[in-house]
């Protein structure tokens, strides 16, 4: 049997890129998939679908908590319970990179409005059917530029670094309802987005791929498995962590 069989999961920012890998991989183990995003994901759901699986698309802002408590009540509503939150939209793929004193105070709040905030308030909105079923997963995502003190995008690491402190407390407030909190920390992944942003130039990659070693391209395929594992039965007694999958660049 599939590893996540009849699991309802929630994937926010899973319309494109690392997140949509995480909601296919996610339908691959028998999981029915809540795909959340701003933009539309609904290539994604049919993706999962095409392959027999069972998924949903609703647009939501992880920032708003109106559309976080819209997001929860769709997946209750549609599939009756939720068992695995991934906190995966953030801002990046959008982000120039800049010295932190060009960083504006609205550039700023924006985008920890979304990467900090966003895992905060969908904790928050999924944590009532969580503990009533007495089990749960989140699995937030942080990132390898917290280990490194990647210059020239400070509100970005600030926030990821964030997302690894929350994690660990959240851990510990939620281990008595069994619920696991635990972090997955990328490397530079080769998604379309982050692709598609100038700001993250050649060089970038060719020196990423430089200081791992596994010293190829990241993609979002190589983040699924550990995903997986922090949502299945397999990490049941791991709680508070937080896997850097990066290829071996940052051995935190």
């Amino acid at each position: 049997m599939a590893r996540l069989q009849d699991k309802v999961a929630i994937v926010t920012g899973g319309a494109r890129g690392i997140g949509a890998a995480f909601a296919k991989g996610l339908a691959r183990e028998g999981a029915k998939v809540m795909v959340a995003d701003i933009v539309d994901g609904n290539a994604t759901v049919a993706a999962i679908t095409d392959e027999r699986g069972e998924a949903d698309f609703l647009t939501a802002d992880v920032s708003s908590p109106p559309a976080v408590a819209a997001m929860t009540e769709a997946a209750l509503r549609r599939f009756g319970r939720i068992d695995i939150l991934v906190n995966n939209a953030a801002v990046l793929s959008t982000i120039t990179h800049k010295p932190f004193a060009e960083i504006t105070g609205a550039e700023w709040d924006q985008l920890m409005a979304v990467n900090l905030r966003g895992p905060f308030e969908c904790a928050k909105a999924a944590l009532p059917a969580m503990r009533r079923q007495g089990r749960g997963k989140i699995i937030n995502m942080a990132s390898g530029t917290v280990f490194k003190g990647t210059p020239m995008m400070l509100h970005y690491v600030t926030s990821k670094g964030g997302v690894i402190a929350f994690t660990r407390a959240l851990a510990r407030e939620l281990g008595p309802d069994n619920i696991q909190v635990n972090a997955i920390a990328p490397g530079l992944t080769a998604s379309e987005g982050v692709m598609a942003n100038r700001s993250f130039t050649k060089a970038m990659f060719e020196g990423n791929r430089a200081s791992r070693a596994l010293q190829r391209e990241e993609t979002p395929a190589d983040l699924v498995g550990a995903l997986l594992f922090l949502a299945s039965s397999d990490s049941d007694f791991m709680t508070g962590q937080t896997l850097v999958v990066d290829g071996g660049a940052a051995m935190h």
